[in-house]
């Protein structure tokens, strides 16, 4: 267990590490000067001047990334904003404040809302496509798969505002979706993100619908399932206790993948219910210019989807003993 979380945690580094090389290219290899973003709109030539040697965009590409590397490690020094601490993104042109600081402000909003929909979407997912592999053939199998159908085919932006205004604003039984630390009050930070919650469970609980009662259906056509019966065990223990582990595995494993999509689509989720996460950092980042920000943005989301699926893949081996990690 040990060597392989260590292979994971080298073989990362190495994914981060292509990753931020070619989005800092890609990045500060835009025609349009990023040093102009920082400079306002009244720049004279001799400030501009000032302003890429301060921050060092004077100097190649290749030494530009370098110091930047450096920086997360070791911290780095500016001329204009002096020591900026490991880990060290820069400095925002439009804000001026550090990149990593911003970061961490909005990261709790933006994990909030992914790992509890997560929850949300695997319990509910889960539990429609067992019931329907239960049942299958009968109604309610029926039911099940068109419902997940009709909720993979909804959007963010249809299904988040006509539930605001019906469960919201029309029959105020939830508050109007906000952030609240968790730390400060469990129950508000509960209530207040329940409507984005719900809004993607309804968009992602079809794929697990469908994959957890494919998977229950075939396990339960397997050899040792059928041993387990014919020794008499009842229906109801085989189901839960072999045929639910051996399910997991596929199903553990578009979960990892759809963590990057949920991530990802933070951005459209934070700007439909009016969440400040780092979705909206991004927004407001592209809208500026303010490259560094936008590279942080997307350097600690990289790492975040990288290291949440590498916790996934540490739970194969608890959900089903035949899987080992070596």
């Amino acid at each position: 267990m040990t060597s392989y979380l260590v292979r994971r945690v080298a073989g990362a580094l190495v994914i981060l590490m292509i990753i931020s090389a070619i989005t800092f290219y890609l990045f500060y290899a835009v025609p349009r000067d990023p040093a102009r973003a920082f400079c306002g709109k009244i720049c004279q030539p001799e400030t501009l001047t000032l302003i890429r040697h301060n921050l060092g965009m004077d100097e190649p590409l290749f030494v530009q990334y370098w110091h930047w590397l450096v920086g997360i490690f070791a911290g780095r020094q500016f001329v204009q904003f002096g020591d900026c601490p490991a880990p060290c993104l820069g400095y925002s042109f439009a804000t001026q404040e550090p990149v990593f600081s911003a970061i961490v402000d909005r990261f709790p909003v933006t994990l909030s809302l992914t790992l509890g929909a997560s929850v949300v979407i695997l319990a509910f997912g889960i539990l429609t496509g067992m019931i329907a592999a239960w049942k299958v053939g009968q109604p309610l199998d029926k039911i099940a798969s068109s419902s997940s159908v009709i909720g993979a085919s909804l959007q963010i932006y249809f299904v988040g505002p006509l539930l605001a205004f019906y469960l919201v604003d029309t029959l105020q039984l939830i508050p109007r979706p906000s952030y609240v630390p968790i730390t400060e009050n469990p129950l508000g930070w509960f209530t207040h993100l329940m409507l984005p919650w719900v809004v993607l469970s309804i968009i992602f609980t079809a794929n697990y619908t469908r994959m957890t009662r494919s998977q229950m259906v075939e396990q339960l056509a397997e050899d040792y399932v059928r041993t387990a019966r014919a020794k008499g065990m009842s229906s109801r223990s085989v189901f839960f206790r072999f045929a639910w582990r051996g399910a997991m595995i596929p199903i553990l494993t578009i979960f990892g993948v759809d963590l990057a999509t949920l991530l990802g689509g933070a951005i459209i989720t934070e700007q439909t219910f009016s969440l400040h996460g780092i979705g909206e950092l991004a927004v407001r980042a592209v809208q500026n210019t303010d490259l560094p920000m936008l590279l942080g943005v997307t350097i600690v989301g990289a790492a975040a989807i990288v290291l949440l699926n590498i916790a996934v893949d540490m739970l194969y081996a608890f959900i089903d003993p035949r899987v080992r990690l070596s």
